[in-house]
């Protein structure tokens, strides 16, 4: 799929982008069809800094979560922020920086919602959908449904209109939980052990702070340099 076409010809048409949307839910994987053992596992995130979008991915390997390759990309931002159709603004960015790396990771956690979203087509699953990769989706905030209380203190089932969607997983005891869902090509159970996996201690997983740190830093630098023009 060519995507910065496809954006051109939609030309932010709501109605055209929606459609857009729920076609590309039904092609969604909800299994796991990526190589085991892992072992590779990448964090992406996007920052953005005037009409710039800066797309960061951090390979880290599985077992150590050492940091093996960082990659950004910088684009023009194409997608005005408009809520549950924010991947059509992020895909672009994060494309670009994942299309550039040397090491290919097994699975991708991004830095946003999967399968769990109003229209089963958030961020991880559309980014997967595009470059056929295995996602996750780790968001810091609930975007549509219920946590269903149980027992299980690790994590909490998502139900939206009566399907499980995601789970509201506790890496930290001590913070609130992250949303966790399957972007595409992994199933549920199987994203939840992998963010546990990827999580020291923190509240959201290695690879995506790792990712995030890197968007930061290039974020932060491209200001100082706006400052430094201006004086």
């Amino acid at each position: 799929m060519n995507y910065i076409p496809l954006l051109q010809e939609i030309n932010f048409s709501l109605e055209k982008a929606r459609k857009l949307q729920v076609n590309l839910s039904k092609k969604i994987i909800l299994e796991d069809c990526f190589n085991k053992p892992i072992k590779y596992v990448a964090g992406v995130d996007v920052a953005y800094v005037d009409n710039q979008s800066i797309g960061a991915v951090a390979v880290l390997e599985y077992g150590s979560m050492k940091v093996v390759e960082l990659k950004i990309a910088e684009v023009a931002t194409r997608f005005p922020y408009v809520p549950t159709l924010l991947s059509f603004r992020e895909v672009p960015p994060a494309a670009s920086a994942i299309r550039k790396l040397k090491v290919k990771p097994d699975v991708f956690l991004v830095d946003g919602h999967g399968f769990a979203h109003p229209y089963r087509l958030g961020l991880a699953s559309h980014l997967g959908l595009v470059l056929n990769i295995a996602a996750i989706g780790v968001a810091k905030n609930l975007l549509c449904g219920r946590i269903i209380e149980v027992k299980n203190k690790v994590w909490k089932p998502i139900v939206h209109r009566g399907e499980i969607i995601g789970g509201a997983v506790y890496t930290n005891p001590n913070a609130k939980p992250i949303y966790v869902s399957a972007g595409h090509k992994v199933s549920l159970e199987s994203a939840i052990k992998i963010v546990l996996k990827c999580s020291k201690g923190y509240r959201i997983p290695e690879p995506i702070r790792k990712a995030h740190a890197l968007a930061k830093k290039i974020k932060t630098e491209k200001l100082k340099r706006k400052c430094l023009l201006k004086q």
